[in-house]
């Protein structure tokens, strides 16, 4: 015959695990939902990354060399600045000081 105290304990046991075995099962499907979404930010973090590196390359003007000088062969502008806006320089194509070109054909 099974020893009825014996019996209880076993049962209590059990019933301790199964509430343990859904909290720990909840917990599993939280932990992966977040590792998922982490996942999902990872991934735009490394496009959006790419993308604005990307821009800023392709805003920068790209230095030159005129008579053994570095000079700005393109004027890095924004849209919609008028032609006053710029050096006087870039408007005539003049060195300001010497009113020499800046550029010999």
């Amino acid at each position: 015959m099974l020893d009825p105290e014996l019996l209880e304990r076993i049962t209590a046991r059990r019933a301790e695990l199964d509430e343990l075995e859904e909290q720990l099962a909840n917990q599993l499907v939280e932990v992966r939902a977040e590792r998922d979404e982490l996942a999902v930010a990872e991934r735009v973090l490394e496009r959006m990354t790419g993308q604005l590196a990307e821009e800023r390359s392709s805003a920068r003007p790209m230095p030159g060399q005129v008579g053994g000088r570095a000079v700005m062969l393109i004027p890095h502008r924004k849209p919609n600045v008028e032609e006053e806006a710029l050096p006087w320089e870039v408007r005539t194509g003049r060195d300001h000081g010497e009113g020499r070109p800046l550029v010999s054909v």
